[in-house]
């Protein structure tokens, strides 16, 4: 199965255009339930708002899209933000942006921008992550190796997880899958084969992109 975008947390950020305030959030949902009590946390929170705008998408295709502009012209604040998503790749997700108005008038160019950039922040606040199919390498190795297992270990595309030090040196690395069979390679070859490695399929797990 391959890869696919989502956030790490949820996050939120914000920006003051023309007096407006808006406030971008952003959180990782896992269905439709999941996205409607994220929207409606922060319409608690902002009862006082002008107007709270989302988009949210579920499934790894992105197979259902739901977005309101909540009161904005039509256009002008749902859609722009589900483009910023799209555009981004990033599924199972929900954004809200939270306007408070400030007086002056934006305009339809001024809002999508606005809204665009209130969602994109919200995006960045939260992370946007990798998931992908992950193995867990669990490893020991002699304490006279593990200065050089270290150093390889800093050049390898790994997550360590776990580090114990007892009789031999006990490390758990986080590999992605496409990435097992190099690693325990590379480990085997620095070792001359006395690297004790067993893997273990660990599921998707969250890489930086």
């Amino acid at each position: 199965m391959s890869s696919y975008k989502t956030l790490l947390r949820s996050a939120s950020d914000e920006f003051i255009v023309n007096k407006s305030r808006f406030i971008g959030y952003a959180s990782p949902v896992s269905d439709e339930a999941e996205a409607l009590a994220f929207l409606d946390s922060i319409r608690k929170k902002h009862r006082d708002a002008t107007h709270n705008c989302y988009a949210y998408t579920l499934g790894r295709n992105m197979g259902i899209m739901r977005y309101s502009d909540d009161g904005e012209p039509g256009g002008t604040a749902g859609l722009p933000m589900m483009e910023v998503i799209k555009k981004r790749e990033v599924c199972d997700c929900c954004v809200v942006v939270t306007r408070y108005f400030g007086g002056v008038l934006l305009g339809a160019g001024g809002l999508v921008r606005a809204y665009s950039h209130g969602c994109a922040i919200g995006l960045d606040a939260a992370r946007i992550v990798v998931m992908e199919e992950t193995d867990q390498l669990l490893c020991e190795v002699a304490y006279p190796l593990w200065d050089r297992v270290q150093h390889l270990l800093a050049s390898l595309p790994v997550q360590i997880a776990q580090v114990d030090y007892a009789a031999a040196v006990s490390f758990t690395l986080l590999v992605r899958s496409a990435d097992s069979g190099h690693v325990t390679d590379e480990l085997t070859h620095l070792t001359n084969g006395q690297a004790e490695i067993l893997r273990d399929p660990a599921g998707w797990q969250a890489w930086e992109t």
